[in-house]
């Protein structure tokens, strides 16, 4: 194992524009006495490219694209319904899984409510392109997504940051780290309910859950059993043990070696996921739609073209599974909320074995 290790490592590894140093095997989150990193840059680059202003603004064409994804899934739901099992599982990787992914980020983009000026059009658009990832989650993810931009790495109001007794429980371990990416929407479900000081329920989340009930008791009456497993496996195949899943490791994780919270990434799937990888800059500047975040790194390349980034969601994937030395501890945490201080401090543990593991 560990020679097959040393080969993904050497072979799989993407470390653009950033020297490496060798790492060891992590027994806590990385902690941080700063604020989150994101808002300093914004300050500087808007100083020195006032200009960027004129990017923020609306796409309403994300919601043609919710529109087409949710078509697309129902009519393959409604062709594979009396499919064998297998077609069901290949098309949910090699198809489905990306149009949830599309959904997923349009999602995301309504909870900044770049689609829409009205607030309840965004929440609604959200609630549409939900339909076919079965399970109810773009009220609620709005409502934590806004906590993880201006509180990110703080544990009492992140849920993108892993529990710690999750991050233990995965450890290192190829197989661990499997499961953890093949169930990530379980795990995912679970944090909110560390968030105490967000309130869990509203009269929104309540419409999202009674519309999914009813999209789902639907495809199972028209489209019968298949149908909606086809959807479920597309959305977990989208968000977990898949190329696209790596999305999760980039986004926050410290794969390069540094202490580099934030990457993105620069390759060809930014074309299906709606620019998604350019995750530095919407950190930047969430204001600004998915379509103007290339423009938004060419104006402003020069803070941006020494970061860390990655270029393929298949070598990250590879890199998260197989390097030992990365594990679902390669984050971030911090108690600084940027004025006001969280009263659970965090307990001082080492950050790294004394042993490297390869």
């Amino acid at each position: 194992m560990d020679s097959i290790n040393s080969i993904f490592t050497a072979h799989l590894t993407n470390y653009n524009s950033v020297s490496c140093t060798p790492m060891t095997k992590r027994t806590s989150f990385t902690w941080s006495d700063e604020r989150e990193p994101h808002k300093l840059r914004t300050k500087t680059i808007i100083k020195e490219h006032p200009g960027i202003r004129a990017l923020i603004g609306l796409n309403p064409f994300t919601f043609l694209i919710i529109l087409f994804c949710v078509g697309l899934q129902v009519v393959l739901a409604w062709f594979l319904k009396d499919q064998s099992w297998w077609w069901n599982v290949i098309a949910a990787y090699c198809i489905g899984a990306f149009a949830c992914h599309t959904l997923y980020v349009c999602i995301h983009e309504c909870s900044h409510n770049l689609v829409f000026k009205n607030k309840n059009m965004n929440v609604i658009s959200s609630m549409i392109a939900n339909l076919p990832l079965i399970f109810p989650s773009a009220v609620s993810f709005a409502k934590y997504h806004m906590k993880h931009h201006s509180y990110q790495g703080v544990e009492e109001l992140d849920a993108d940051m892993p529990f710690r007794w999750e991050a233990k429980l995965i450890d290192n371990s190829t197989i661990g780290k499997s499961i953890w990416l093949l169930f990530y929407p379980i795990f995912q479900m679970l944090r909110p309910i560390r968030l105490k000081e967000i309130k869990l329920f509203d009269a929104w989340t309540v419409a999202n859950l009674i519309v999914q009930i009813i999209f789902t008791a639907a495809i199972v009456y028209f489209f019968g059993v298949k149908a909606v497993v086809f959807l479920i496996l597309s959305f977990f195949f989208s968000v977990g043990l898949h190329p696209l899943g790596a999305r999760w490791v980039q986004e926050h994780f410290l794969t390069h070696g540094d202490h580099q919270e934030t990457k993105s990434y620069y390759g060809s799937m930014n074309i299906l996921n709606l620019n998604v990888g350019y995750h530095n800059e919407h950190h930047d500047f969430p204001s600004i739609p998915w379509n103007k975040l290339p423009q938004l790194k060419k104006l402003a390349d020069n803070h941006y073209e020494n970061l860390g980034y990655h270029t393929s969601y298949t070598k990250l994937l590879f890199q998260f599974l197989f390097n030992r030395e990365i594990s679902v501890y390669s984050r971030t945490a911090r108690s600084n909320r940027g004025g006001k201080t969280v009263e659970v401090k965090p307990v001082p543990v080492q950050n790294y074995a004394d042993t490297p593991v390869i």
